[in-house]
């Protein structure tokens, strides 16, 4: 089925709005639908590394105004992400296409680990942070609309939370996803960041680790360039609106949305794999 450019900035618009809200990077949520248009798959997930740039870019322009984003410690868990999306950019490459309908959902299933983690934004955390993030001076606060109130929080575990991104990057530079609930969870379960925080670090973040994974795919030749414009538009204007209304949404309904997003991913890759495999 072939795509007009309208329609895929439509489409586009509105997966970057939702994948700003989740913290997914929007990607994850793209890549899915193209397939389901009939865009073979590694077109698709370097495609969605085009949307990461584009959410990432819009979203991260809303969350730095609003002081959500984590900006000093992003630049260092960047280190970590950005080698592991382009390694995975390079396995991608040269891998059967099949294998990465599973993989996508083996990935896109650790995000419910998310769904399980208690929100640390109802209260002020205690100062734990081990000698990197003191020396890092990556603790913060923010306001939050939602509850009215400042909270501040102090990041812990960094070289954890380091290898841990460094395979969140793996990944995003393998699927073209982002992984951006990979990243949220990793900062809010070793790193110990509230919900609204980790979700605007990790949007700052994907952008970056994109850029590593693009380069990738550039020189593969798998970006497609009638799919790149509309997308980046898209995805770019939908970022923009979630970041400016994310502060406004309590956080157990940023979570609901999150888990019927990613349940609704799974079932699509989850099928599309079943049914290439057993079209071989």
């Amino acid at each position: 089925m072939n795509l007009s450019v309208t329609l895929l900035i439509l489409l586009s618009t509105v997966i970057g709005f939702l994948g700003s809200l989740t913290g997914l990077g929007g990607a994850s949520i793209l890549v899915p639908i193209l397939v389901f248009f009939g865009i073979p798959i590694k077109e698709a997930i370097a495609a969605g590394m085009i949307a990461i740039i584009g959410s990432s870019s819009g979203s991260a322009l809303s969350y730095v105004r609003n002081q959500m984003a984590n900006i000093r410690l992003a630049m260092f868990l960047e280190i970590f992400t950005v080698i592991g999306g382009i390694a995975g950019a390079t396995l991608t490459v040269i891998i059967n296409p099949v294998y990465l309908y599973f993989f996508f959902v083996l990935f896109l299933a650790t995000s419910f680990i998310k769904i399980r983690s208690k929100s640390q934004d109802i209260a002020n955390a205690k100062d734990k942070r081990d000698f990197l993030t003191k020396w890092l001076a990556c603790d913060g606060a923010y306001y939050d609309k939602s509850c009215d109130k400042k909270i501040e929080y102090y990041p812990r575990n960094g070289l954890l939370g380091g290898a841990g991104m460094f395979v969140a990057g793996l990944a995003a530079g393998m699927l073209g996803i982002g992984a951006g609930a990979f990243k949220t969870t990793v900062q809010e379960n070793i790193l110990r960041m509230p919900t609204k925080v980790s979700s605007a670090t990790s949007n700052f973040i994907i952008g970056m680790t994109a850029l590593g994974g693009a380069s990738v795919y550039l020189f593969s030749g798998l970006l497609n360039l009638s799919l790149m414009a509309p997308i980046a538009i898209g995805t770019t204007i939908g970022a923009i609106f979630g970041g400016r209304i994310l502060n406004r949404i309590k956080d157990k309904y940023l979570k609901i949305l999150f888990l019927v997003i990613v349940s609704a991913l799974i079932i699509q890759m989850l099928y599309k794999g079943i049914t290439s495999i057993w079209n071989l």
